[in-house]
């Protein structure tokens, strides 16, 4: 099996962001972007979906944690998408519930090659700490642009703000694991009727 790894260097006037990932890892970390519960909740995403992830962004955090946030999903999209090239012998669907306490959360994603993204998440308040947590949902419409991927995430309950972001990310990152594992029944072909998910 060949090595499903990618590097991918995002640099604008508002961001500079390196993501390193490899698919087949054993949910390793290293995540600074200047805000410590997004890099909270992308280590969940890697240790949930046994992802190895080193990410580094430097934004205008000065102005706004918006733009950092985004390009972040947009970098390690485009990160996913390079390390798992065509996607032969995957699952391709992959989904998740996760619960933390009193909340739960439900995760689906498909690698179609077609972006969207559907999150149904009603926030119990604007923040955890000093972080607007409007913005997550940029970084999963970022992710599922670049990635091609198609993602429905659904908080189903839950009363605390930190509980259900958790909940969504764990929910997220088992949800990849069980996509981008491979299916010994699928072989080498492709997982769809028209022998392309490009699109």
């Amino acid at each position: 099996m060949s090595s499903r790894t990618a590097q991918i260097h995002r640099e604008t006037r508002e961001t500079q962001i390196s993501v390193s990932v490899d698919l087949d890892g054993t949910g390793a970390s290293t995540v600074q972007t200047g805000l410590p519960f997004f890099d909270h909740m992308l280590d969940q995403v890697a240790r949930h979906g046994l992802i190895d992830l080193d990410i580094k962004a430097s934004g205008d955090l000065e102005i706004d944690a918006h733009h950092t946030v985004e390009d972040v999903g947009i970098t390690l999209g485009q990160a996913i998408a390079q390390a798992l090239g065509e996607p032969r012998g995957i699952n391709r669907y992959g989904h998740a519930y996760v619960p933390l306490d009193e909340a739960l959360s439900r995760a689906v994603i498909d690698f179609s090659g077609r972006p969207g993204l559907e999150f149904l998440v009603d926030w119990p308040r604007a923040r955890v700490g000093d972080f607007d947590v409007d913005l997550l949902g940029e970084f999963f419409q970022g992710f599922c642009n670049h990635a091609q991927v198609t993602v429905h995430i659904d908080a189903l309950r839950g009363r605390n703000t930190h509980h259900v972001a958790e909940t969504v990310f764990k929910a997220f990152g088992r949800a990849l694991r069980m996509a981008l594992a491979h299916d010994e029944r699928q072989g080498d072909t492709v997982p769809s009727t028209k022998g392309s998910l490009q699109g």
